[in-house]
């Protein structure tokens, strides 16, 4: 079995280099190195994840949690914890201060009884998975046991990757295109034959141990498989009709809905639905299961659809409300009563065994059309194909004198590509240009609001390096009480402070508007937004679908004609 000291090692290692090339080379000879049974844990050990996207296992350990067993396992108080974290800015080096001293007398004892205190990777992964499933009376204390005894059983430079890793925040810049890169040379795959693995499994480390028992023959046989969520193909802005005509001629229009993207699963009775950022939210949306199991008729089925909250006219709600029926535990049957949805479905993945995303949007549409029947509830969404701007155009006035945000202009002939963004799917909004953009940051409030967050640091996101590279800071558009309320919701974020600033591991997106981009030398994009203020906090999506680097700077070099 690998200690986890190797793999602490080796990410003290990445920590030092700078170059993507020889970060790949550095996983991959890790990759290489582990058993089969240990590859899938390293695989999203190294990116930050301790489990799958698609996995039901959730970690769920906050910051007063972790704290917690910080100060336990090295008998320093909760505030003398709180204050390394202040002062280092890390938890990671904040386990590594607190533990120092303690590892130390262990260690010299250790090395007197003639033994030295270690742990396995698949140690570190079995403590987690029981914390997952910890759950009801006691869990919490549970929970405290077992990052105790990670802390209690490893080195002090163990603890600054183990105490990230329990946040989910390994901070060491490698991303998924690293990690497909480095499997593809581990084990001699053409990264095109990971990257399709990665397509249809959502799971890289399910990807890596394909490669490594049977490489290409033993990849080519991974598939879809029902109740593993797969990432949702994304659209890019476009910035006119006549643009999207050009780049695309023939254009299948859609109505854009101001909704939440759900991806569902049918699998005979069973019905499970996922969020945009692959959650499984199905107990919060009974009224939507009960739909699919009436109007579906599929032995099987994985669809995609927008759930859109309607008022008792038929119209459509602020999307605010919708995010009110995502993830709910309690009341759920009050909550569909005062916030009914509709189910507009555009799109079908698979279909009573057969995989259709490398068929065209058009023939799917017509599969999709075959199997589902169209009520109040669930309907699929009707699309109208053609190349004349003038009917875009009344497509798209419709949609906003409808009440939704505007429309979607695709490809006919382009296949699904799942977690990509590109011309094969485009959008067109009427409002104000706005951005998704990851909260990396904080600062506390001053007077009155001095226990509460007054403004949040915003990040783009870098693709190819997997990092957010900041771009500005937002303290506009929060009411008091949103304010508390997202305080509350940071809390449990926070993995550094220094004085009234936080650092923030990178979970929540917020929509930003703002008046312009700016060059600028003082955020590490090299953009800052002019006078940029809060629309939302998009609770639906990932950090992963923020706003690239290239988009902002499309955007820039846009407003200078």
């Amino acid at each position: 079995m690998t200690d986890f000291k190797e793999f602490a090692d080796v990410c003290k290692h990445i920590e030092h280099i700078s170059s993507s090339l020889e970060i790949t080379d550095v996983v991959s000879d890790m990759l290489k190195s582990v058993s089969a049974e240990e590859l899938p844990v390293v695989t999203h050990f190294v990116m930050g994840d301790v489990f799958p996207a698609w996995s039901v296992e959730q970690l769920g350990v906050g910051t007063s949690l972790l704290y917690g067993a910080l100060s336990r396992s090295s008998g320093l108080s909760l505030k003398d914890i709180e204050d390394l974290v202040r002062s280092t800015g890390d938890i990671g080096e904040t386990a590594v201060a607190a533990l120092g001293k303690k590892k130390k007398n262990q260690s010299t004892f250790s090395a007197f009884m003639g033994e030295e205190p270690s742990i396995s990777i698949m140690d570190v992964f079995g403590r987690f998975l029981d914390i997952s499933r910890s759950s009801g009376s006691g869990s919490q204390s549970n929970k405290m046991r077992n990052l105790q005894f990670l802390f209690n059983s490893s080195s002090s430079e163990e603890a600054r990757y183990l105490a990230r890793l329990a946040i989910e925040d390994l901070r060491i810049g490698v991303g998924e295109g690293i990690v497909r890169d480095a499997i593809s040379r581990a084990f001699d795959v053409p990264a095109g034959e990971i990257e399709r693995g990665f397509m249809v499994t959502n799971d890289l480390g399910l990807v890596a141990v394909a490669a490594k028992e049977g490489g290409i023959e033993e990849i080519s046989k991974l598939r879809v498989e029902l109740d593993r969520p797969i990432k949702m193909m994304l659209a890019q802005v476009t910035p006119s009709i006549e643009t999207a005509i050009k780049d695309l001629g023939k254009l299948a229009v859609e109505w854009k809905f101001d909704g939440a993207r759900v991806q569902i699963h049918k699998n005979g009775d069973s019905v499970n639905i996922f969020s945009r950022k692959l959650e499984n939210v199905t107990l919060s949306l009974p009224d939507i299961v009960e739909a699919v199991k009436l109007h579906v008729k599929a032995d099987s089925a994985i669809l995609e659809g927008e759930a859109v909250a309607v008022d008792e006219y038929g119209a459509p709600r602020a999307f605010q409300d919708i995010l009110k029926r995502f993830r709910r535990k309690y009341d759920v049957e009050a909550m569909v009563r005062k916030f009914p949805l509709t189910l507009y479905l555009f799109e079908i993945l698979y279909l009573n065994g057969d995989v259709l995303m490398d068929q065209s949007f058009l023939k799917r549409k017509e599969q999709l059309v075959s199997c589902v029947e169209n009520c109040d509830s669930i309907k699929v969404h009707k699309h109208v194909l053609t190349d004349v701007e003038d009917e875009v155009n009344k497509i798209y006035t419709d949609a906003l004198d409808g009440g939704h945000e505007g429309v979607m202009l695709k490809n006919p002939e382009a296949p699904y590509s799942p977690g990509k963004r590109g011309k094969n799917w485009l959008k067109m909004k009427s409002v104000m240009e706005t951005l998704d953009l990851v909260v990396i940051g904080a600062e506390w409030g001053y007077g009155k609001r001095a226990n509460l967050i007054g403004s949040y640091a915003l990040a783009c996101l870098d693709p190819e390096a997997g990092t957010f590279l900041p771009i500005g800071k937002v303290a506009t558009g929060f009411s008091d009480e949103q304010l508390a309320e997202l305080t509350e919701t940071f809390s449990e974020l926070i993995v550094g402070e220094s004085g009234r600033e936080i650092e923030l591991k990178p979970d929540v997106v917020f929509e930003i508007k703002f008046e312009e981009i700016q060059k600028s030398t003082n955020y590490g994009s090299g953009y800052a937004l002019r006078f940029p203020r809060l629309v939302s906090v998009r609770g639906d999506k990932s950090p992963e679908e923020a706003e690239t680097i290239d988009r902002i700077e499309s955007i820039y070099l846009s407003q200078r004609g």
